[in-house]
């Protein structure tokens, strides 16, 4: 059974930056898609980044596009969220999700998530 573990986050500026990391335990991540949801108070689970099993494909959220950078370090068991030029707006608990095929909600295995706080 896989459990992944993210860690990272944390209360940031606006402009500021953080690297969100997702390791597992119980399993090897290796042979799944990856991905990142976050979840801002009161609002649905918003799609953030995926990453495919071998990390040749690569897909953002519109809101984070150009801001945002995944990343996996296949022989570490690693999965990675750069953030840059943070805004209030990603203020939200971050999800680390790992699935045999598309990053959504139904996904199969999730994170405990972890705090990201953006503040003006």
């Amino acid at each position: 059974q896989v459990q992944l573990l993210e860690s990272g986050g944390g209360l940031v500026q606006a402009g500021g930056s953080l690297t969100l990391s997702c390791g597992s335990s119980g399993g090897s991540i290796s042979t799944y898609n990856m991905g990142w949801l976050r979840q801002a108070p009161g609002k649905e689970h918003e799609f953030v980044a995926s990453i495919s099993e071998r990390g040749n494909f690569k897909y953002y959220g519109e809101s984070v596009k150009g801001r945002f950078t995944i990343s996996r370090d296949i022989a570490k068991g690693t999965v990675y969220l750069q953030m840059k030029n943070l805004t209030p707006e990603d203020t939200a608990v971050y999800y680390c999700i790992a699935s045999a095929g598309a990053i959504r909600r139904d996904s199969e295995y999730w994170g405990q998530g972890t705090q990201v706080t953006v503040s003006s």
